[in-house]
């Protein structure tokens, strides 16, 4: 039975890398998502059946794990060193001299590359699996981000060993953020009032060093590898067949690359991809040029700091300099306030731009900008064009002040303590509205099945909805003239949205879209009050007195419940005959409720997630990150920067069996009193 089930195993691990390679590596599935996805469960499922048989390299440990204290230092096999820049055509000139001098007439090749934006790191194999990853560091010690580096979806975990036959190798590359990954990941930050990142190599550096690799998972970042080395050293003949044989590995090799023996050949290359390097799926800047044989490398040698058989030629970045005309605020969808510049029209690229982007009212602080002011406005891969600096200080400027009603729908705009966006917080406001449609529909919210997005955006573009409430006035009659919308479809739409009426007070709060009020929030606010009337009447205070709601949630809900149109909703709502009550629920209590904990490192015998069931069951909180609000620090082994900052803040620190005296003191206390 127990080898059938190995096979099994092992059969889909082989189908599902197959199928990521395709996806990830070469583009080209042949295959559904759901049915990939259904692959994977499978898998999932008999591993969890048989722990036994779970692998490091099975695509299940993709998954981001648990985060981790700290990060280890280690030495690379040999340095990775940078590449000297040309920054224009006579300095590769000069490069072009120097290597055909030291190789004294000898026939050589040059090959050149893209020159990812990213950072770059050094993945390490042992008998063909993924064993460890490396940053660059200071180029002598990087960081582990092995787990991290798992998740990325183009780095195989394993590699056939008939193929890469040493014991141990070595793979050096670029870990970059695609572009579309880039721009998810900041409409993302922007829609939970986050600072943008400034450039997907940022994004790419920040999600690979996090301490969490959920949050790198979330990132969809690529590997794109470029050097082979065993035992420190290149394991091939050449730089071409380097990138032939990680390609031939499974690696995702970038294709656009061209051997050259002259200069005329590598100056064409690098003017072919200045002007179509807009239209790339990632950003570069530049174009490395290496001296292919490994042989004439070794001969060429290195400078203090960089080889000499290697250059980086920068491509300038494009940017001009015009006048700051006007600013004005765009509203998104999840009513985010983004100010825009309005600028004197100017060529870029080959591309007119007349508009870039402010993000919000910080970025106009730190650029000190004006209306009137002249501008250096950069455009970069498919991002929006931004302004990079003031140039010169326009004679008349004047300065922009962020609105104090939304420009679309006049309600009120707030901007939470330590939150870089201004927002609109009317649910109902017409540039907001298509989201908060499709968040009330959820079926983690109120459950409407059948009112999705190409819905959502016929009801809005023929005016039958300009309210959340109005969902509850929608007819049969009114969906069967929508497109792809026939008599059976419609009454099946409009019955979800009659039995959404009976959704519980928690979900009905969930829907109405306040700031940091999420799923468990709600059912936590639902349970100490009861009643949606008593929760928007509530002062901050009397929402800081339940468990789990600080200050900035507390004033988000009172600023919510303030807005007039808000309100309007909450009545219409009611009147459709949603649940406004529940019966309150008083959370357990014990003798740690009120008590704060926080773990770090390694206990003798509990995990962390039986310590923090066990103090939960007692009435306390376990909270990620030590603060003032911190009661107690429970260290076991190996305990990282969590311990220095409770000394710091003097917070008492238990060990593990320290912990269990006081979960002892409640366990008798809560029997004396039963």
């Amino acid at each position: 039975m127990k080898d059938s089930v190995q096979h099994e195993i092992q059969r889909l691990r082989e189908e599902i890398e197959r199928h990521e390679h395709l996806y990830y590596v070469v583009d080209q599935p042949v295959i559904t998502d759901a049915e990939y996805d259904a692959l994977l469960r499978r898998l999932q499922a008999l591993e969890s059946e048989h722990p036994e048989l779970v692998t490091p390299d099975s695509p299940t440990q993709r998954v981001g794990g648990k985060p981790r204290e700290g990060m280890q230092r280690v030495e690379h096999s040999t340095p990775m060193l940078s590449l000297d820049n040309a920054l224009n055509e006579q300095e590769l000139r000069d490069f072009d001299a120097r290597v055909r001098q030291l190789l004294k007439q000898q026939q050589f090749e040059y090959v050149a590359e893209l020159k990812m934006d990213g950072l770059s790191m050094a993945a390490h194999y042992r008998d063909g699996r993924f064993h460890q990853a490396i940053t660059r560091g200071d180029g002598r010690v990087g960081e582990d981000v092995t787990g991290n580096a798992r998740t990325i979806r183009s780095l195989p975990l394993r590699v056939n060993k008939h193929l890469a036959p040493w014991p141990a190798f070595e793979v050096r590359g670029e870990v970059i953020m695609p572009q579309k990954s880039f721009e998810r990941l900041n409409a993302g930050r922007d829609a939970e009032g986050l600072s943008r990142f400034a450039n997907p190599r940022n994004a790419a550096a920040g999600a690979l060093r996090n301490l969490d690799p959920r949050v790198t998972a979330r990132r969809e970042l690529d590997f794109v590898p470029y050097f082979l080395l065993v035992d420190g050293a290149f394991a091939l003949d050449s730089q071409w067949e380097t990138l032939e044989t990680l390609a031939r590995f499974g690696f995702k090799v970038n294709p656009h690359r061209r051997k050259c023996t002259d200069l005329d050949c590598l100056l064409e290359f690098i003017k072919h991809w200045d002007e179509k390097r807009e239209g790339l799926p990632y950003q570069i800047d530049g174009i490395v040029v290496k001296v292919d044989s490994v042989q004439q490398q070794r001969e060429l040698g290195f400078t203090a700091k960089a080889p000499r058989w290697a250059i980086a030629f920068k491509y300038a970045a494009r940017q001009a300099v015009t006048t700051l005309e006007n600013i004005e605020v765009h509203v998104g969808r999840t009513g985010a306030l983004t100010p825009v510049a309005h600028l004197t029209p100017v060529a870029i690229g080959g591309v007119t731009v007349a508009r870039a982007t402010l993000h919000n009212e910080d970025e106009i602080a730190r650029l000190e900008a004006e209306i009137g002011d002249k501008v250096l406005v950069e455009r970069s891969g498919d991002v929006i064009p931004k302004v990079v600096r003031v140039v010169e200080r326009g004679p008349h400027r004047h300065k922009f002040h962020m609105p104090k009603t939304c420009p679309v729908c006049g309600g009120h705009v707030v901007r939470e303590e330590g939150e870089a966006a201004s927002r609109c917080v009317n649910t109902n406001c017409p540039a907001r509205l298509h989201e908060s449609l499709r968040h009330f529909a959820q079926r983690s919210v109120m459950n409407i099945d059948g009112v999705g997005n190409a819905l959502v955006e016929q009801l809005l573009s023929r005016g039958l909805v300009k309210s959340i409430a109005d969902l509850y006035d929608l007819t049969v009659e009114q969906l069967t003239g929508l497109d792809r919308m026939g008599e059976k479809s419609a009454s099946k739409i409009v019955k979800n949205i009659d039995a959404s009426r009976r959704q519980p007070l928690w979900r009905v709060l969930n829907g109405l879209g306040i700031p940091f009020v999420g799923e468990r929030t709600a059912q936590i606010l639902a349970n100490h009050f009861g009643s949606l009337d008593e929760i928007a009447g509530a002062s901050v205070e009397e929402l800081q007195e339940v468990e789990e709601v600080g200050p900035k949630v507390a004033e988000s809900i009172r600023q919510f419940f303030c807005e007039e149109r808000n309100r309007e909703l909450v009545e219409r709502l009611r009147r459709a005959e949603l649940q406004f009550t529940q019966a309150k629920k008083a959370r357990k209590r014990g003798k740690l409720s009120g008590q704060t904990f926080v773990l770090t490192g390694t206990l003798p015998t509990l995990t962390r997630e039986e310590a923090k069931a066990k103090i939960e069951a007692a009435g306390g909180k376990v909270a990620g990150s030590v603060s003032k609000k911190t009661s107690y620090v429970v260290a076991g082994e190996d305990a990282g920067q969590k311990l220095d900052k409770a000394k710091d803040l003097g917070a008492q620190i238990l060990d593990e069996a320290g912990l269990f005296a006081i979960l002892e003191t409640d366990s008798r206390s809560s029997t004396a009193a039963e």
